[in-house]
């Protein structure tokens, strides 16, 4: 399970119990220095919701009662994943949240995946350890070119990452973003462009992960 290996779990979280005031829980969001954390039931075992440090100054703001229990505030009560999630569901629910909350096979609380530890996932294919190039690919999308585009690079280098963008229904063009492994040279890289582009597969952006430049941009 690819989600659970990058999720935080809730021993290790700073929580709210559905019992507790705004009055309180502000002084533990304040004592955390977190802007939201999870609000869960007084076992710990069920996700209500989370508490947004902003939304309590502006119930101050107005002034609102502070010993309102903490479910007055409650947001994000719907927003949680499956621990066994597919991958895409992720991304469509995570993308407004500094995080979602995550439940295990019992629809018990687990604990949250962040933004930072799913960009952080993402990011591996750019790893300076493991990357020397990243070649921008434009291709129009049609069946079988990933699959000769691959058989071109890996006739000189193997691929240390790939990932496809455009690929919507109605795209005209499909970026494709190939990451060479660290060692590749520059006469190694010139021939695997050259060679895609006899091929018709243009090469609108290389960037070099090492110097962090780009050597070619069009963009």
């Amino acid at each position: 399970m690819l989600i659970k290996s990058l999720v935080l779990k809730k021993e290790n979280l700073t929580t709210v119990k559905e019992t507790a005031t705004l009055e309180e829980a502000l002084e533990i969001l304040e004592n955390s220095g977190y802007r939201c954390v999870p609000i869960s039931d007084e076992s710990g075992k069920i996700f209500r919701g989370n508490i947004y440090k902003m939304h309590i100054y502006r119930h101050i703001a107005q002034g609102g009662n502070m010993k309102l229990p903490v479910t007055y505030l409650l947001k994000n009560a719907t927003k949680t994943i499956d621990i066994d999630s597919p991958f895409f569901k992720v991304f469509f629910n995570i993308k407004d949240l500094p995080y979602i909350a995550v439940l295990d096979e019992n629809h018990n609380f687990y604990g949250i995946l962040t933004h930072a530890k799913l960009l952080g996932m993402l990011s591996e294919a750019w790893n300076l350890d493991i990357g020397s190039y990243v070649l921008t690919i434009m291709s129009t999308g049609e069946r079988g070119e990933l699959e000769e585009m691959s058989k071109i690079i890996t006739k000189y280098s193997s691929i240390a990452g790939c990932l496809t963008l455009d690929a919507k229904k109605d795209a005209i063009v499909r970026r494709t973003l190939m990451t060479l492994p660290a060692g590749v040279d520059r006469k190694t890289l010139d021939a695997i462009v050259d060679r895609l582009e006899k091929k018709q597969y243009h090469v609108s952006e290389i960037d070099d992960l090492q110097s962090g430049n780009t050597l070619r941009n069009e963009n």
